[in-house]
């Protein structure tokens, strides 16, 4: 019986090898396709708008956020990630001394500083 399938498998092979079109070696060398540099210009195109679109303000961001913790000085009235507002009582490289209401001190680290309670302040519309 198992040899009865081989036979059978065979065959099918055979007739679909015979059948298949075959392709003209001819016509593949004459004919000239695009450069092969040309298939990476999608792949470039992609990273550029990656680019712009994620890597370089993420960029500008960080440099940002770095530019403004290194500005923090005592009396700065700021706000953590965590939502705490307090004003600055002592700083140092890595730890932040917040007053969040009197003689009430809470020390963070520095880098969840988020922005300046200035930030907050409704904006007056000038008419």
């Amino acid at each position: 019986m198992a040899s009865t399938f081989l036979t059978h498998l065979g065959l099918l092979i055979q007739t679909a090898w015979a059948q298949a079109p075959a392709a003209p070696a001819v016509a593949a060398a004459t004919e000239s396709g695009p450069p092969q540099w040309t298939q990476f210009v999608p792949f470039l195109f992609m990273i550029v708008i990656f680019y712009f679109l994620l890597i370089r303000p993420q960029a500008k961001k960080q440099k940002e956020t770095q530019t403004f913790l290194e500005s923090l000085k005592v009396g700065d009235q700021v706000v953590t990630q965590a939502g705490i507002l307090g004003r600055i009582t002592n700083l140092s490289e890595q730890i932040v001394t917040l007053e969040i209401a009197n003689n009430v001190q809470i020390k963070v680290l520095k880098k969840l500083v988020l922005m300046s309670q200035a930030a907050l302040a409704p904006k007056k519309e000038s008419q």
